[in-house]
């Protein structure tokens, strides 16, 4: 059997509240972050000031030296961003003054249903989420660099990378800019299964034959393909097809899926909504 490699537990990634949901499986962690279409950057922009910033981002988990590793392994978080962007110029920047990187933390979550139960207190969402934090660095090997933006856009509709003008011309490789996350920790949180009432609720006949609850599937879902005023393609593309296809099955699935309560695994702390 497979050995399942896991993000080491320590203080800033352990999940304390409704432990029971937490996981620290790469695999698990993984996927959350690649099914995620925008993912969500913190950093500290400044010591001078007093809020971080916190920006969406395209990003997919891969490595550049092992390239057939596949999401159970350990991978970096490869970001895409503009050339001037803050966040890449502070990358730079720490890196120029002998740190690993810029400190980050990748969020990411895929929303599966809203949980409706007998009181709002308990009401509650089916999600899958993913923190990780490492340290960003700008990627200045052009062959990286290209691997890196392939990486991305297949990631977001697959093979389109082979199905569009490429390679980058100058321009656009100056213009872009790759950060490669070292991923340092990284905590993942998933909850599914139906409302969870107390039984101080349960247990009232006027309450329950009053109260609808439930779950209501939450996915989101690819429309049909709309040509564009300049586009001379007759047909729609066979590989955006089948990507809105697939990528609307599988968003379905998941959302169904959650629907039913979680197999029994370690402690659980606590009743969880």
């Amino acid at each position: 059997m497979p050995q399942t490699l896991t993000y080491p537990k320590i203080a800033r990634s352990t999940v304390r509240r409704y432990n029971s949901r937490a996981t620290y499986d790469l695999q698990k962690i993984h996927s959350i972050v690649d099914a995620s279409a925008v993912l969500h950057v913190s950093f500290a922009p400044d010591p001078d000031d007093d809020f971080p910033a916190i920006l969406p981002m395209i990003g997919k988990m891969g490595s550049f030296d092992f390239p057939s590793a596949d999401l159970g392994e350990p991978l970096d978080c490869y970001l895409h961003g503009y050339v001037s962007s803050r966040i890449m110029n502070l990358a730079r920047t720490h890196v120029e003054n002998g740190a690993k990187g810029l400190p980050v933390c990748i969020a990411a979550t895929q929303a599966d249903g809203i949980v409706l139960s007998l009181t709002p207190n308990s009401h509650s969402y089916n999600y899958r989420s993913a923190v990780l934090h490492g340290h960003a660095s700008l990627v200045t090997s052009d062959d990286e660099k290209r691997w890196a933006m392939r990486l991305v856009t297949d990631g977001v509709v697959p093979q389109r990378w082979d199905n569009t003008r490429v390679p980058p011309d100058k321009a656009e490789m100056e213009s872009t800019r790759i950060l490669r996350v070292q991923v340092a920790s990284g905590s993942g949180k998933i909850r599914q299964g139906g409302p969870h009432d107390d039984k101080k609720d349960t247990d009232r006949d006027e309450v329950t034959s009053s109260t609808w609850t439930g779950v209501l599937p939450l996915w989101e879902s690819v429309g049909e393909p709309i040509s564009s005023a300049s586009n001379r393609v007759d047909r729609v593309p066979e590989h955006i097809q089948e990507y809105v296809r697939s990528r609307n099955k599988g968003n379905r699935a998941a959302a169904l899926d959650a629907v039913e309560e979680p197999k029994p695994a370690g402690n659980k702390v606590g009743q969880d909504n």
